[in-house]
């Protein structure tokens, strides 16, 4: 099986992806803009052969990556980056080499862009909020009707767009005019405002839709207001078979299964994100219900993976392979499961204990702890620390450690 691997040195750590494919026997082709001399070792000794260009964005550049490695190497079975940014044209790439893994160009609108991804949202019996969706000075009158209709604030992000750098909430007439007195770089979506957090229904399915292993993260700190407060925060893996303390995990699960199967995801990491809600909002949604935000069709951000891991002790780069060699879940599900906790710090903020003392403190419950790399340290912090616990309630003691500061 011959698998083209694009850019699988960012984010770092996804040389695991690679040396599980390589494991099961997978012939692993990456083409990535890093030379030689900068790959991280175990990405280099995992790939059978690696192609490096200049920019990842130059489809001509990809495509002659790709033939190289088709004609040295004989059919593709795979192309992949699992990488949000690069969706659209790995599937431009597939379509080019006749892969038949993976979505297609034409099928990739629901998949990128927010306003088509609520069809599907409903079609799998998850609640979704009213939008409306805005270019410019044109349309401030269609925001104020879409505004006189949901009410004060609403939400505006990129209709097709990656993470929470450009994301606001609009509380006034004033700011609303602001934000379109210009014409925008893109179209925006403009949503009702929910007062919630993120949770994310996050798994692996085989070539049928099914899902062959789940689980879910949950963000109590909106992103948003970690990037733009550049706060510190704390998010934590929830497996389906401990307890929910915030949601209906079984609703949650049973929602999450059928989205997938109505997004028609195949052989593929999803992140699927929803809001929980912390208030009632009358004539929508009771607090503590799940309403649909985004799909992504890529591994959680950051380390996820690795607390993901943590968590349900397992390999979620083994089922992975798992799948894309033998479509199903080859590996012990059987094993404990634990909430596992992922608390980060940021540099500017003076905290009360430092690395000595969480380490004695924890030195039982650490799995894992170091610096995120400088381009992600916004979203998600400078310092991080994550650790498992058998008892919900022990992970909030540590988040609370971990981030208490000085007076």
């Amino acid at each position: 099986m011959n698998f083209i691997f694009i850019s699988p040195n960012f984010p770092v750590r996804y040389f695991k992806w690679v040396e599980a494919l390589r494991d099961h026997g997978v012939t692993v082709l990456g083409i990535l803009d890093t030379p030689e001399w900068n790959m991280h070792p175990r990405l280099k000794s995992a790939l059978t052969e690696y192609y490096y260009v200049s920019d990842l964005s130059d489809y001509r550049q990809m495509l002659d990556a790709c033939y190289y490695f088709q004609n040295k190497y004989g059919r593709i079975d795979f192309i992949e980056s699992d990488n949000e940014w690069w969706l659209t044209q790995d599937a431009r790439l597939r379509k080019e080499l006749g892969v038949h893994s993976g979505f297609y160009p034409e099928e990739m609108l629901p998949i990128k862009a927010k306003s088509e991804m609520k069809a599907k949202f409903r079609q799998g019996g998850a609640k979704t909020m009213r939008y409306t969706l805005v270019d410019g000075p044109e349309d401030i009158q269609k925001a104020f009707d879409f505004i006189k209709e949901v009410g004060y604030p609403v939400f505006v992000k990129p209709n097709v767009g990656v993470g929470a750098s450009d994301s606001y909430a609009l509380h006034n007439d004033e700011e609303v005019k602001n934000f379109l007195s210009k014409r925008l770089a893109e179209t925006y979506i403009m949503e009702e405002y929910i007062n919630g957090y993120i949770v994310s229904f996050d798994g692996i399915c085989d070539d049928d839709s099914n899902v062959v292993f789940c689980t879910s993260d949950h963000f109590p700190t909106p992103i948003d207001q970690v990037v733009n407060e550049v706060t510190d925060f704390c998010y934590f893996n929830n497996p389906f078979s401990l307890t929910f303390y915030d949601m209906d995990g079984k609703e949650f699960e049973k929602v999450g299964r059928q989205v997938v199967k109505a997004f028609n995801i195949k052989k593929r990491f999803f992140h699927i994100e929803f809001f929980v809600l912390k208030e009632d909002k009358p004539g929508f949604a009771k607090k503590g219900e799940f309403v649909a935000l985004e799909c992504n069709m890529r591994p959680a951000g950051g380390n996820t993976p690795d607390l993901i891991d943590y968590a349900n002790s397992v390999s979620v780069y083994q089922i992975y392979a798992d799948v894309i060699c033998y479509n199903e879940n080859r590996q012990n599900m059987d094993l404990p499961k634990y909430y596992a906790f992922a608390s980060a710090r940021r540099d500017s903020i003076n905290y009360l204990h430092d690395k000595s003392e969480i380490f004695e403190k924890y030195a039982h419950n650490l799995c894992m702890a170091g610096r995120y790399p400088d381009h992600i340290a916004v979203a998600m912090g400078d310092e991080y620390y994550y650790a498992k616990f058998e008892k919900y309630e022990d992970g909030v003691e540590f988040d609370n450690f971990i981030r208490a500061k000085r007076k």
